[in-house]
């Protein structure tokens, strides 16, 4: 499995688009950049096909730090969860059957 870096995509969004690359990457950081504000404002994003990101909320737990043994509180907090849509379910099962 490989990592794709944002400026990959950039590179290949300015190949697509025949834009320029600075262009290119200051839309990707604006579409990044309202995900993470309408996540903020604890909205839901839904994106037909691809996939709905939501926030929720994760209760309070008890933890135990490997290393020392020790028991710690961790606070209740918001995490982003992601559904996959159609499309995606679709090529992930197509990749699967290719292992």
């Amino acid at each position: 499995m490989s990592t794709t870096r944002k400026q990959e995509l950039v590179d290949r969004g300015t190949a697509y688009t025949q834009t320029t690359q600075t262009r290119t990457k200051a839309i990707v950081n604006s579409i990044l950049d309202e995900i993470i504000t309408e996540l903020g404002k604890n909205n839901r994003l839904e994106f037909r096909d691809f996939g709905v990101f939501e926030t929720r909320i994760q209760a309070a737990r008890r933890a135990q730090n490997p290393k020392t043994m020790e028991q710690i509180q961790v606070p209740t907090k918001r995490v982003v969860k992601f559904k996959m849509g159609r499309l995606m379910k679709e090529k992930m099962n197509s990749q699967n059957a290719k292992l």
